[in-house]
């Protein structure tokens, strides 16, 4: 590194320090769920906590208000934006009604595929048939773009309740080799990539094997067409694009790249007939290319999962997020005064 380049460095880290700064929080979910290995559901009554705090020690403000000040210059300091990626129901049934009573804002990223299907997000399909209590055939196999794939499960054809509430208190990665969890997290690096339909086709030939229903439960389903609307007419919720599948889009082509983002952004105004500005990249995946396409098809802001301030040297398409997990209020408002560099 040149000396000019590492005093450039040390200023820009100096101004950042020094410059107002507020910070993004990325939810997924607001409810009460038996079993989460992606960490995306906060409980009703943390989700309250976290409002609480928020209220006293921060300057909630909402996505638009952040994009019209940036644009500006001037990002206010300790501003506090909510933002949740997907579009489960919870989110209208749970998290919007204590964002209205708390007063907060808020930013729902939607899958625009997902809307009223059936078979909701494929994590939570895979979760459902890999992750019961009960046995499994003890070979898997699927072919997928030609290439045959096979698993030998081993111990884990078996699940007992016990490894069931052990595997609950973990991650998904954090499975033992030859454990149900490991194999779980296999098959979900292996269809993470996936083009949606040979992700879907592989789904069904899996749980088929497995012997569930695809179905969602009520729950965990994606939101229909109405409670969208629902949503769009709540006061301080703003409705942003989420692809039209999830995909992980620094894996796919330029075209099913272009494809997911303007398509997501077409489905949405179509439905809600107004302007859709918001974006967030699934899985936090993209590459200077995305960028440009989500420039392209008219966003103005744009969600990472990068876990930094932001602040008027940020750019407005690759915004950071601080994810938010299940924590009870004192220790979340610890968090928030660490993100927010607010002293004791």
């Amino acid at each position: 590194m040149s000396v000019s380049h590492f005093l450039n460095r040390t200023v820009q880290w100096l101004q950042k320090r020094v410059s107002p700064k507020s910070i993004i929080l990325m939810y997924h979910r607001v409810a009460d769920v038996d079993l989460d290995p992606w960490s995306l559901a906060v409980t009703p009554e943390h989700f309250a906590e976290h409002l609480a705090v928020l209220q006293k020690s921060s300057q909630p403000i909402s996505l638009p208000e952040l994009r019209q000040r940036h644009q500006a210059g001037s990002v206010p300091d300790r501003g506090v934006i909510i933002t949740f990626d997907d579009g489960y129901v919870d989110n209208l049934q749970n998290a919007q009604p204590l964002l209205e009573q708390y007063h907060i804002p808020a930013t729902i990223f939607i899958v625009s595929g997902n809307i009223g299907c059936k078979h909701g997000f494929w994590w939570d399909e895979l979760t459902k048939a890999l992750l019961r209590p009960g046995n499994l055939p003890p070979t898997l196999r699927l072919q997928i773009n030609g290439k045959p794939h096979e698993w030998q499960l081993g111990d884990a054809v078996g699940y007992s309740k016990a490894q069931f509430l052990h595997d609950r208190k973990h991650m998904a990665w954090e499975g033992t080799p030859g454990s149900r969890l490991a194999f779980y997290y296999s098959i979900w690096q292996l269809l993470r990539p996936l083009p949606a339909t040979t992700q879907r086709a592989a789904l069904d030939k899996l749980s088929a094997w497995a012997g569930v229903e695809t179905e969602a439960h009520p729950n965990d389903r994606p939101l229909t067409v109405k409670e969208i609307h629902e949503l769009d007419r709540a006061p301080g919720i703003e409705l942003g694009a989420h692809t039209v599948t999830h995909a992980s889009l620094a894996m796919q082509k330029p075209d099913v790249q272009q494809n997911e983002i303007e398509q997501s952004k077409a489905d949405l105004e179509q439905m809600l007939g107004h302007p859709v500005n918001s974006f967030s990249y699934p899985y936090g995946d993209y590459t200077p290319q995305t960028v440009t396409l989500v420039q392209a098809a008219g966003f103005t802001s744009a969600c990472t999962v990068q876990a930094e301030t932001v602040w008027r040297k940020t750019h407005p398409l690759l915004l950071p997020r601080f994810e938010v997990q299940n924590w009870p209020g004192t220790a979340f408002e610890k968090r928030l005064k660490q993100w927010l560099m607010i002293s004791e």
